[in-house]
């Protein structure tokens, strides 16, 4: 339990720092409308993205020892732990400013979270479902559908699509990790699960990055982290035998409940930031041209 956990951890830091040269990377990069192949060419000559890819690779190998070792319910809760090292960073490198509602909501999302790793019981040793792979291949090609109609708008409700997107592929790349056969290079090549892994795993960063070009660090990782925590600690819950401590269900629920109200608070109140930011930016721009019309008349009064 203890190396299951810890390796969760050390991925969840990785992932927070990986975050942040990643929405570095995206923001050198112009956004267009709807999922341009060119787009990840762009990306990908981004010295930033390239360290955030490589960051995020190293880390799924701890987070893979996590999914592995200890429940579902765990590996993913200390996953979460990496919004609180997005936040942290992008206040120091971006100049984001948190309110101290914003802060609230993250420090609730960790208390969601950790309510819901105190719930976790056993490691399930379901390693099969009839059904579950081809439902994940169907979430991927939901997610190529609505990715593309959500990419082709820009503002906070792009940016948490987007990001909620990300973390539906990150789910798969949890719940595939599951899947996966013994580590037999055979076994690997011949089983779905490896597909589902790294199809999800390429979808999910590719819109998470769409989704750090439109919005805030804290915006579209919300979404993300919530997501690709509660989603496979469902899964594993009630189809590959992952357990709920006696007693604890009330927990286990509370839990999910603080956790997706904390996101959308942050969601919410990143929308109302940008609302206002661009009402002010439209208040100026007015003031300019009002200023730009009187010197014009003050110009044309003088030559006469």
């Amino acid at each position: 339990m203890v190396l299951g956990l810890g390796a969760a951890l050390i991925a969840a830091v990785l992932y927070g720092v990986a975050s942040i040269l990643q929405a570095t990377g995206a923001r050198k990069v112009a956004t267009t409308d709807g999922l341009d192949p060119r787009t990840a060419g762009r990306l990908l000559r981004q010295p930033a993205f390239l360290a955030a890819l490589a960051m995020t690779m190293f880390g799924f190998l701890f987070h893979l020892l996590a999914v592995r070792t200890i429940p579902l319910f765990l590996a993913q809760a200390g996953i979460a732990v990496s919004l609180v090292v997005t936040a942290l960073l992008a206040v120091r490198l971006f100049g984001d400013r948190l309110s101290a509602i914003e802060w609230t909501a993250v420090g609730a999302v960790v208390v969601g979270l950790v309510l819901l790793s105190a719930s976790a019981g056993d490691v399930g040793t379901e390693r099969t479902h009839s059904g579950l792979i081809g439902s994940l291949f169907a979430v991927l090609l939901t997610m190529v559908v609505v990715g593309f109609v959500a990419s082709r708008s820009q503002g906070i409700v792009a940016t948490a699509v987007l990001g909620l997107l990300g973390g539906l592929g990150y789910a798969v790349v949890g719940i595939s990790s599951r899947l996966l056969p013994d580590f037999q290079i055979g076994d690997l090549l011949t089983s779905p699960a490896t597909y589902t892994l790294g199809l999800g795993g390429a979808l999910a960063f590719f819109l998470y990055s769409l989704a750090l070009q439109r919005g805030s660090a804290i915006a579209a990782t919300t979404p993300l982290i919530a997501t690709q925590t509660v989603t496979p600690a469902a899964v594993g819950v009630l189809l590959l035998g992952d357990q709920v401590r006696p007693g604890w269900w009330p927990a286990a629920l509370l839990g999910f409940a603080i956790t997706a109200a904390a996101a959308i608070v942050l969601v919410r109140f990143e929308g109302v930031r940008a609302e206002e930011a661009t009402d002010a930016g439209l208040v100026e721009d007015l003031v300019v041209r009002d200023q730009e019309r009187h010197r014009g008349s003050g110009g044309s009064a003088v030559s006469l």
